[in-house]
């Protein structure tokens, strides 16, 4: 008799207000693509996995226009740090501190996350 190998899903999970929140399955992530997902407050997060199998995650919302897209953002590096470029007016937003990279006043969320 064989056995089936045991398959688990890691879950995306994003530290909210001291908690973790299961957001999707790292297998529902494409690497170098995001997807958007909504916390239970509402608020929308683009949630994003790297060509190395990082996982990230800041807010939707871009500063710049207002508009919910940063999920649909180009992922990129520069000096070793993963961004995102607005898919908009292009502004690159650095993935793991919400900071954007080309106007120093202005920033976006970034959550904690984990997989597991």
């Amino acid at each position: 008799m064989t056995l089936a190998p045991e398959h688990t899903d890691l879950r995306v999970e994003l530290l909210v207000d001291q908690r973790w929140f299961p957001v999707c399955a790292l297998t529902d992530l494409t690497p170098g693509r995001g997807v958007a997902a909504l916390l239970p407050d509402g608020r929308q997060v683009a949630v994003f996995l790297d060509r190395a199998g990082r996982a990230y995650a800041i807010a939707n919302r871009d500063p710049f226009t207002g508009a919910y897209v940063l999920s649909r953002g180009l992922l990129g590096s520069a000096r070793g740090r993963a961004f995102v470029a607005s898919p908009l007016l292009k502004q690159r937003f650095d993935l793991a501190t919400g900071r954007c990279l080309d106007d120093a006043s202005v920033s976006v969320t970034a959550y904690e996350v984990r997989t597991g």
